[in-house]
């Protein structure tokens, strides 16, 4: 990266309320990309969403993260696991999409796999002169379960996690989290820089211009953002009614969370763990975005929604969710042209570094601080 490159990230590392935002060469340009993909999706904790994708043992799902191919799954014991999705003799991908599995068996040369990732059979490889199957087991990646989130990390040399989120769980006690329900879960690409997506979900400032009749008046001032350290920023703001609703559907009211109370059963709180995953933690949901680079002007997101067991199984819950998933429809239909529009600005020669509304984007400035510390060379 260039000298102009690393003094406007020197901005972006400015303390509250003097920040400075990403500079817009970090949107558009492929070579920062690439520096992206090797120093944060290589070398530091991601989040691959809610751990209930794969909630029994032999379940597994694939996921492509940054030209990195991963398997998810749960082994014998329960525990999540998280390995390379391909073969140890010569490289082929091993399995596809999401399913549930008693083993893994490469569809090349039938080499064989248990759900720990140990070699169990390779055929004919006895006539290999010294071969050892202990020594080809799956490459396995670090992995922790939190709060119902999965994280990984593709460097086994990387900052410890309970260092990284040592205030994550803490900070989120009020609200149920292990015991949510993913009840939908949807993929699809958009036409602008992964970070761009990830901070229009963190910040107020665009709801009344962008969300004027929609959400726009459901949101009151935020507090002033948790002061945090490690991988993550969370703010809290109260609500009238409910955000997961649209302002004219607040009738459509499910049951608030189990013990749910004081200031958290009267807003929500949004939080982004660096770099990809961000939630809104609701009082009777929980919404979780992840953004993938694909290129610097194009992204892959996936949306969940999460609800409490028992609003599950309630009897009026079919009904009453199609309102909880028309808002999250109606508000996307309204951001992704706002997005598309930025990135238009943003490829521009003539576009500039900017300044950090200190209240209304505090997470915004939070990871423009973190991806600063990360990327300055």
């Amino acid at each position: 990266m260039d000298v102009k490159f690393n003094q406007s990230l020197e901005n972006c590392m400015t303390v509250r309320p003097s920040q400075w935002s990403i500079p817009p060469q970090a949107y558009r340009d492929q070579d920062i990309q690439d520096t992206e993909i090797e120093k944060i999706f290589r070398e530091q904790w991601i989040c691959l969403g809610r751990s209930d994708q794969v909630r029994k043992p032999g379940d597994y799902i694939c996921r492509d993260i940054a030209g990195q191919a991963i398997i998810l799954l749960r082994d014998k014991d329960n525990h999540l696991r998280a390995f390379a999705n391909a073969c140890r003799h010569r490289g082929a991908r091993l399995l596809e999409g999401q399913g549930s599995t008693a083993g893994i068996r490469c569809p090349f040369h039938s080499w064989a796999y248990k759900l720990s990732g140990a070699l169990a059979a390779a055929p004919k490889m006895e006539e290999a002169p010294e071969f050892c199957k202990s020594d080809f087991g799956l490459i396995a990646y670090q992995i922790r379960e939190s709060l119902g989130f999965v994280f990984i990390c593709l460097d086994n040399e990387s900052q410890d996690f309970d260092t990284a989120f040592a205030q994550f769980e803490r900070i989120h006690s009020p609200w149920p989290f292990n015991d949510l329900i993913s009840t939908r879960r949807q993929e699809f690409e958009v036409d602008c820089n992964w970070k761009a997506f990830i901070e229009v979900f963190n910040e107020y400032y665009h709801l009344p211009f962008v969300h004027p009749d929609s959400i726009g008046d459901l949101y009151n001032l935020p507090d002033q953002a948790d002061t945090l350290s490690g991988q993550f920023a969370s703010q809290f703001g109260s609500t009238e009614g409910t955000g997961a609703l649209l302002q004219d559907q607040q009738d459509s009211f499910l049951p608030k969370m189990p013990n749910l109370m004081g200031r958290e059963a009267a807003g929500v709180r949004y939080t982004w763990t660096f770099p990809n995953m961000t939630f809104a933690a609701g009082v009777d949901a929980l919404w979780v975005y992840e953004a993938y680079p694909i290129t610097p002007e194009k992204c892959h997101v996936v949306q969940t929604a999460c609800f409490p067991q028992q609003t599950v199984n309630s009897n009026d819950f079919d009904t009453k969710v199609i309102a909880y998933y028309e808002r999250l429809d109606a508000a996307l239909d309204e951001d992704i042209p706002a997005l598309v529009n930025q990135q238009k600005g943003l490829n521009s020669p003539e576009a500039k570094q900017g300044r950090i509304q200190p209240l209304l984007e505090a997470n915004v400035g939070s990871f423009a601080n973190w991806y600063a510390t990360v990327m300055r060379d």
